[in-house]
């Protein structure tokens, strides 16, 4: 009883000085304002003076867990200057906007622009105290505003470089009239818009909406229902019109939507520029060899383009097709390497990256690919490693990455966007060690303005891929967590690490020899990697090339004829990263893929990243992609183990094959892979008028063919 009473007395005490404090005073304010005072039916500034008047001193201390987004979409936009921010209420996104470019310096003038009075007045001490002298507060109709900086009579056609809504187009009931004016105001060559407001949507969003990255722009029933009825009442609308025509009337450039857990409301964040942006940059991306155009540039644009060059004549007088809505891909702040692609029902098969890290030998690739900066490449993205390596070591002119998960070329595209955006410690960290503390923050202030939207979408909700091991995410982070809780299971961790650590093969090969290869070859094990599940889920081993595997040998013949030459071959310390990070989770500096060496990131953004603009990037099926290019267009294709995918005897491989005929040059080579030391497709490439040699058979145990050694054979055809 006592006890209670206790208790019962430390709450009355608690609840007093809550009281008294005035902690909830604030919140008391919210509620009575925005649930329970009646706002009436007066015109739109009187219902926000009203609305407000009562709630202006607490506005932001209210708001910060209901507005979210804000931080995010102004640090998305800091690199733009000048700056329009309508619906600015008490300014407080102009300060959060000063964490990211101090406002004095980087602005010539920034305008807060807003109709209610009694948060403007907040605004104005907020900017008087601050000293930023350059900040401007007006009272206007966001339909009609006008800076003080326009002179009468001036038209202020593009005049201004950057606009942001922060929770206010929700609010305004003429909105089209208020885009109408921003995109009038807003530069055409790199202006920016930048929206953060409350929404729901329907499912099934349509094509375009998928291909500007908005396929999970869409909430349950209840949710829809329920938010659009609530804010009804306050005269703010969450349905899909000004999303739409904010899409409509601008390019997007990204698109971010966010469904909290259960009571937070649902948001978007949203970035965008003028269809009449620079179309030499926007079309950049989707030329292809020989004029083809792949996305929503149609090829005749560029043809005339082209030919006006020829002439001399000024780029206004071409006239593009620019029939809206393109993707957002068309509108990419900076470069583009990402093709456009619509969603394909085989997309929902991938739901994250198979390969986190490439699983082939480009040093063995390089001996036989007689590289030159002339040279067009065909390869498959994978994790990007190898592609990056030709890069490093020929610069290439073109390199096409070809992949149908979306997920691999996300992860490429993000590789491309950090060694443009970020320096090599900060890039070591994330693709060597694995891990970044701060990969959000990176992700939002730098790296993003570098990545499509749907790029975007998927790091910013994998962000916690670099938590931890970004090696032990993705499909075939599942093997290297099975290995390494077997080498734990059979205490051999220590030895793993004497084993990366060795400094001579013979060092390497005994420990190999009397501590590891017991613990792999053990029939559990075994047994295990013969499973066909595991086998694709974790290794992305397809059925097909797991059966070319088991009819030229068992398992355990395969793993002893894999391991056993590698240990007394490549020194994993400094020569074999590949088992080095299958081994340890992780790379090193002394041994590590060329991209991630600091000689070989320093070649890829040398001269502005010059050596980047070489790549290509196609979310399709190989054979798509190479119907999409013209005659002769390639000189190199190394299309990795992909055949072995296929069913013996199918259809389709004779199709790809021909098209990889036709798209390469005469004296052209194509590079592939194979389980089996005897691939039955090799007779397909003969048949179609290629020269076949085996660059590499392996023989038993007795040598490794390359650091890999994982494929049975490594074979070249040359277009005769």
């Amino acid at each position: 009883m006592s006890r209670s009473l206790s208790a019962l007395f430390l709450a009355a005490c608690l609840a007093f000085y809550v009281l008294r404090s005035g902690v909830l005073r604030p919140y008391l304010k919210f509620i009575w304002h925005c649930f329970i005072r009646p706002i009436g039916l007066d015109d739109q500034k009187a219902r926000l003076d009203k609305f407000y008047e009562g709630q202006a001193d607490v506005y932001d201390t209210t708001r910060d867990g209901l507005l979210r987004g804000r931080n995010t979409m102004l640090s998305l936009s800091a690199a733009h200057l000048k700056g329009l921010h309508i619906g600015g209420g008490t300014g407080h996104n102009i300060e959060l906007m000063n964490k990211h470019m101090p406002i004095l310096e980087s602005f010539d003038a920034v305008y807060l622009i807003d109709l209610c009075e009694p948060l403007l007045d907040i605004a104005r001490k907020r900017f008087a105290k601050k000293g930023w002298t350059n900040v401007t507060v007006l009272c206007q109709d966001a339909s009609e505003f006008r800076l003080s900086e326009w002179r009468d009579g001036q038209d202020p056609k593009g005049s201004v470089g950057f606009v942001t809504l922060s929770y206010s187009l929700s609010m305004i009931p003429s909105f089209y009239t208020v885009l109408d004016r921003i995109d009038h105001v807003l530069c055409p060559k790199d202006g920016l818009i930048a929206v953060v407001d409350f929404y729901t949507a329907g499912k099934q969003p349509s094509l375009h909406e998928k291909a500007i990255g908005g396929a999970s722009k869409e909430c349950g029933w209840l949710s829809r229902w329920f938010w659009q009825i609530w804010f009804d009442f306050d005269h703010v609308s969450l349905s899909p019109a000004r999303r739409s025509y904010l899409e409509y009337k601008f390019g997007t450039v990204r698109t971010w939507f966010i469904i909290p857990f259960i009571v937070r409301i649902p948001y978007y964040i949203w970035l965008g520029r003028p269809r009449a942006c620079d179309v030499s940059r926007a079309c950049h991306a989707f030329e292809v060899e020989g004029g083809n155009m792949i996305g929503n540039c149609s090829p005749a644009p560029l043809k005339a383009m082209k030919e006006v060059e020829d002439l001399d004549v000024q780029p206004a007088e071409v006239v593009i097709d620019v029939t809206p809505p393109f993707s957002s891909f068309h509108y990419h702040i900076s470069r583009s390497w990402r093709l456009p692609y619509y969603d394909h029902p085989v997309h929902k098969e991938f739901r994250t990256f198979i390969y986190s890290f490439t699983w082939e030998d480009p040093f063995e690739d390089m001996k036989h690919l007689q590289l030159t900066s002339e040279d067009s490449m065909f390869v498959i993205t994978s994790a990007g490693d190898n592609a990056l390596h030709y890069a490093v070591a020929s610069s290439p002119k073109r390199i096409h990455c070809v992949d149908m998960n979306p997920c691999q070329n996300h992860l490429m595209e993000l590789k491309l966007a950090c060694i443009t955006s970020l320096d090599y410690n900060d890039f070591f960290a994330l693709f060597g060690e694995g891990r970044h503390p701060n990969f959000r923050a990176l992700l939002d202030s730098k790296v993003a303005p570098h990545l499509s939207s749907s790029a975007y979408q998927f790091w910013r909700i994998n962000s916690g891929s670099f938590a931890s091991s970004f090696y032990l995410r993705g499909y075939s982070g599942w093997a290297l967590r099975l290995a390494s809780f077997l080498f734990r299971l059979a205490g051999v961790s220590k030895d793993i690490e004497a084993l990366c650590n060795a400094d001579t093969l013979e060092q390497q090969a005994e420990i190999w020899k009397t501590k590891l290869r017991p613990v792999i070859l053990n029939p559990v094990v075994v047994a295990l990697l013969k499973n066909p599940v595991f086998c694709w889920n974790a290794l992305g081993v397809p059925l097909n090339q797991r059966k070319m595997l088991l009819d030229e040998g068992g398992v355990y013949e395969f793993i002893r004829d894999t391991l056993d030459p590698l240990a007394s071959s490549y020194l994993f310390k400094t020569g074999n990263y590949f088992y080095l990070l299958a081994l340890l989770g992780h790379y090193t500096p002394e041994s590590c893929p060329q991209y991630l060496t600091r000689p070989g990131f320093e070649a890829l953004k040398a001269n502005n990243g010059q050596v980047l603009d070489a790549f290509r990037l196609h979310t399709d099926s190989i054979v798509n992609v190479l119907r999409g290019l013209s005659d002769w267009c390639l000189t190199r294709a190394l299309i990795m183990d992909h055949l072995d995918w296929f069913a013996p005897g199918s259809a389709d491989i004779d199709e790809e094959v021909a098209e990889l005929h036709r798209v390469l040059a005469p004296g052209g080579f194509v590079f592939w892979r194979s389980a089996a030391r005897q691939p039955w497709y090799n007779v397909n490439f003969e048949r179609r008028g290629f020269e076949v040699t085996a660059l590499g058979v392996r023989k038993g145990s007795e040598a490794a063919i390359d650091r890999v050694n994982m494929y049975a054979s490594f074979w070249r055809a040359v277009k005769i």
